[in-house]
């Protein structure tokens, strides 16, 4: 049997937890934060759990992270 291929787009975008969770970073960082408050930009920062109906799909993409 042969071995997956880590998709490595996903593995530059996702990463494990200690407990198998998948980490993410937030969206909408990247430009036009004039508009954005400070306090939704101080927000953004932070990373967050990917939504658990996506976790099965990106951990097999990111079979051996």
């Amino acid at each position: 049997m042969p071995k997956i291929k880590t998709n490595r787009g996903a593995a530059k975008r996702f990463r494990k937890t200690g407990t198998g969770k998948i980490r993410r970073n937030k969206a909408y960082t990247s430009h036009i934060l004039t508009s954005k408050t400070t306090k939704r930009k101080r927000n953004l920062r932070q990373g967050t759990t990917v939504n658990k109906s996506d976790e099965r799909n990106i951990g097999q993409l990111i079979p051996y992270l």
